[in-house]
């Protein structure tokens, strides 16, 4: 997860009304909401490459592995459609700590788990409370940071621990498994969130505002989601009734959205070319690089016969360098508007999945990760150029929404992704791997030629 996702923090919590932080108190929330966006990032990343110890300990096949991811990602991307007005009718402070408390005793229910359905059940609680954490901690560093100069080296610091969290998730996932066991990965997660809990203590309290929820188009994305993640995944008769049930309630969701006052995802938004365009190829990065850090995970492993420390190092080229990239690619939207740097990152992006088609079992691991680094790069380039170019395209004061969308998207295509590649690679690892690169590349040559319509230059604000 990229911080070139995240909501603008002036449209989740105004502190009109919050009591006035000391630089003390100021300080400890900015280091309790950075922890706590570190850790839900580094939850997105750190199991991939745990995923075949898992697999040995607890038994089921590759579809059972895929839920282990997409239990937590569907969770975190759907309810992130509502967590923001939840935060803000529950108040940021009080949000941030449920979030942060359910997440950490789901962590302990999925290191304790004694079977494969306990472990996927625990991760969709994970899920959950990760996306409540996610705006609630945005929120409360609006609220220490009221002088805009101030809050923005605040806001910059806050991405910075995400971005961190998600370069050294496979490291850490790979560490932890090899010198513990993969119960570590989660286990690890117990001290850390007494940790942000502890620094809360001495947060100003934020307090509750009127905020509506969409409950009927929630509750109608939930089950479009995840009904057609299980027709990708499990297949068979019950793959197709899934599907059935996916195709019904995505028409209930998308009836339930037009006639909404307050819907979650209005519409209207995608008419605009610019959204649309942005949504697309946000869609397609994330199913191109997520898919591929899941892919590859098992292939060094599996394929490879690695360990799972190994294969976490394998990462760290590609990881490490996102985000210095991110921050060039600002630079770049912001001198010469987004189009430029999207053309020039998606196609990077192709390039690194076409190189890729060509590894097979005996290419040297070092090989593979240098092989990585251009997908990577590619990716880094694409995305904050792509959420600069929407949140320009929305009005001000629907920025915080547009990002909610843009960012919810983004996620729900690296689940599916992860959901397709998985059962692509079930029915032979070297021609499913292939077949998962051909897909992300076919993906990203659409995105980069809707790219063209973007506009050359940025965008002129009022």
């Amino acid at each position: 997860m990229s911080a070139n996702q995240m909501p603008r923090v002036e449209q989740l919590a105004p502190t009109d009304g919050d009591l006035e932080p000391t630089r003390s108190s100021a300080a400890l929330t900015l280091a309790a909401s950075l922890l706590g966006f570190a850790l839900i990032c580094l939850d997105a990343s750190v199991v991939n490459v745990a995923l075949p110890a898992i697999g040995t300990s607890l038994g089921g096949g590759m579809s059972g592995l895929q839920w282990v991811v997409d239990a937590y990602t569907l969770a975190f991307a759907a309810l992130m459609l509502s967590t923001g007005a939840f935060s803000d009718r529950a108040g940021a402070s009080r949000a941030f700590a449920l979030g942060t408390t359910v997440f950490t005793l789901a962590s302990a229910a999925c290191g304790l788990a004694p079977n494969l359905a306990a472990l996927t059940g625990a991760r969709v609680v994970q899920g959950v409370a990760a996306a409540v954490v996610l705006p609630a901690s945005l929120a409360l560093v609006r609220q220490a940071y009221p002088e805009p100069a101030r809050r923005a080296r605040a806001v910059a610091a806050w991405a910075a621990g995400g971005s961190l969290a998600v370069a050294l998730g496979p490291v850490a996932g790979g560490a932890l498994t090899t010198a513990w066991d993969w119960r570590g990965i989660f286990f690890v997660n117990l001290p850390l969130g007494a940790a942000i809990l502890a620094l809360l203590v001495r947060a100003p309290r934020s307090r509750p505002r009127p905020a509506p929820l969409d409950l009927p188009g929630q509750l109608t994305a939930v089950v479009a989601l995840v009904a057609l993640t299980f027709a990708v995944i499990e297949g068979g008769t019950a793959g197709w009734a899934a599907l059935g049930v996916a195709v019904v309630a995505g028409a209930a969701f998308l009836r339930v959205e037009a006639r909404q006052p307050h819907p979650v995802v209005p519409l209207g938004l995608f008419r605009d070319r610019t959204v649309a365009t942005a949504v697309a190829a946000g869609a397609a990065v994330s199913v191109a690089f997520y898919g591929m850090v899941f892919v590859f995970s098992l292939f060094f492993q599996r394929v490879q016969g690695r360990s799972a420390l190994f294969a976490g190092l394998m990462f760290l080229p590609m990881t490490g360098l996102i985000a210095v990239t991110n921050v060039v690619a600002g630079k770049l939207a912001g001198r010469y508007g987004p189009r430029l740097p999207m053309l020039v990152g998606q196609p990077l992006a192709v390039a690194g999945l076409l190189v890729l088609l060509y590894v097979d079992a005996g290419t040297p691991p070092a090989l593979v990760a240098v092989l990585l680094i251009p997908l990577a790069l590619g990716c880094a380039l694409t995305v904050p150029p792509l959420t600069a170019a929407m949140m320009d395209a929305v009005p001000a004061e629907r920025a915080g929404l547009a990002a909610g969308v843009l960012n919810s998207a983004r996620q729900v295509a690296g689940g599916l992704g992860i959901a397709v590649f998985g059962t692509l690679i079930a029915g032979g690892f070297e021609a499913g791997m292939r077949w998962s690169l051909g897909v992300s590349a076919a993906l990203l040559t659409v995105t980069s030629a809707l790219s063209f319509r973007l506009g050359g230059r940025p965008a002129k604000r009022s």
